[in-house]
């Protein structure tokens, strides 16, 4: 069979969704991420970002990013192993391992690259990995690259993870495996938490090791903005943090977060780590200058709960059907993926953006409407974009 067979059939989706005007992908932003963008030379309320903290756009970031380029140039041209370590880099790592607590950090070149490089590296061939199903697809290509036997647990279920920890322990009376339990701290999709405390209970009562994805955690839970952990009062029970930060640091790149001598272990044996060229200067000094702000600002963590909240309330009243959540993430089901992509297109042409989710992010007949807050978002902002919501979904009741 031809190697490029297999694209026919995608190709013709994507066609037939453009052909319909309800193709829901790469739209332009005129303008830089903010509570509102320009896009088709319109202004649009933004409801579908990461910027959780509304810090891509604060004038300290930016000035921090130009004046990296002014005095380390654009790029690092190697790997943080050999010559791309800029001392920079290891002032940023230092600066985040204070505010997170934790022994050490060490940084990657993207968020995604984080999960592959930390998992990779700690896990092995004869190891288990316990993974919620919700997990970030990224946690899943790290656990196929770790060789390491997957075990997937039902969604933030309890019992189930015990009853795959206990199946372990049978299988492996010696003792010879290692398990590493590891889940999102905030669900991408749906923004529900993980059960921490039940996790650390479980982690103690079977000798496995925890690792955090607080990609959507950091500057979201906890007084201090650190996160899950934080948010459940456990800072010293989690071994590893991961977290990027393209999100509430309003830059690029991850980092790993545990103790010195894990750390060292996965700066020196990661291959993503290693064969990959470092974060540029401006990346690193945006993310510094974003978390200068967060420790200087921690009530920005609160606006961006009460707007969150204000919103879900609003939904509510409306009688839009929400899933709750203590987080900016909240996901609004459509079930059917292609009233999803009309939804996205009504809310587009009222001037309001948001993420359309269909499988494999969500299970199959699961699709919904991903709408994210920012803590600088204001309350007429929301008020629009919660009518024009109710809106779309009323007109679409009755679509089949």
């Amino acid at each position: 069979m031809d190697l490029f067979k297999k694209i026919k059939p995608t190709l013709e989706q994507i066609e037939a969704a453009k052909a319909q005007g309800i193709y829901p992908y790469f739209h332009a932003l005129e303008t830089g991420q903010d509570t509102e963008v320009h896009m088709y030379n319109r202004k649009v309320i933004m409801i579908g970002s990461n910027n959780y903290l509304g810090l891509t756009s604060h004038p300290e970031v930016k000035a921090a990013a130009i004046a990296a380029v002014e005095k380390y140039g654009s790029g690092c041209s190697g790997s943080r192993f050999l010559n791309g370590t800029l001392d920079i880099h290891i002032a940023l790592e230092q600066e985040l391992a204070d505010f997170l607590k934790k022994e050490a950090v060490t940084t990657f070149s993207t968020g995604f690259q984080s999960n592959l490089g930390i998992i990779s590296a700690i896990a092995g061939r004869n190891d288990y990995i316990l993974c919620d199903k919700e997990n970030h697809a990224s946690i899943y290509d790290a656990c196929r690259l770790s060789y390491a036997k997957l075990v997937r647990y039902e969604h933030n279920d309890m019992e189930d993870l015990e009853n795959q920890l206990i199946r372990i322990k049978e299988a492996d009376k010696e003792d010879t495996h290692g398990i590493l339990i590891v889940t999102d701290g905030v669900f991408s999709m749906t923004g529900d938490i993980c059960n921490l405390p039940e996790i650390v209970r479980l982690a103690k009562k079977y000798g496995a090791r925890i690792m955090i994805d607080d990609a959507h955690g950091l500057g979201v839970l906890g007084a201090h903005g650190r996160g899950t952990a934080e948010h459940f009062g456990l800072e010293d029970e989690v071994d590893i943090y991961m977290g990027t930060f393209s999100k509430s640091l309003a830059s690029l790149g991850g980092y790993m977060a545990a103790s010195r001598e894990v750390v060292e272990y996965v700066k020196h044996v990661s291959r993503p780590f290693i064969f990959s060229a470092s974060i540029t200067p401006a990346s690193v000094e945006s993310a510094r200058a974003a978390l200068r702000i967060i420790r200087r600002e921690p009530e920005r963590v609160k606006a961006l709960h009460d707007i969150s909240e204000y919103m879900r309330e609003g939904l509510k009243r409306l009688g839009v059907d929400i899933i709750e959540s203590e987080t900016p993430i909240i996901p609004i089901y459509t079930y059917q993926d292609e009233k999803a992509f009309i939804a996205c297109k009504m809310l587009l042409e009222r001037g309001v953006y948001v993420n359309p989710v269909i499988s494999p992010a969500t299970p199959p007949g699961q699709s919904l409407l991903r709408t994210s807050y920012t803590a600088t978002h204001t309350k007429e902002q929301m008020d629009y974009a919660m009518v024009a919501i109710k809106e779309v979904l009323e007109i679409l009741k009755n679509y089949e």
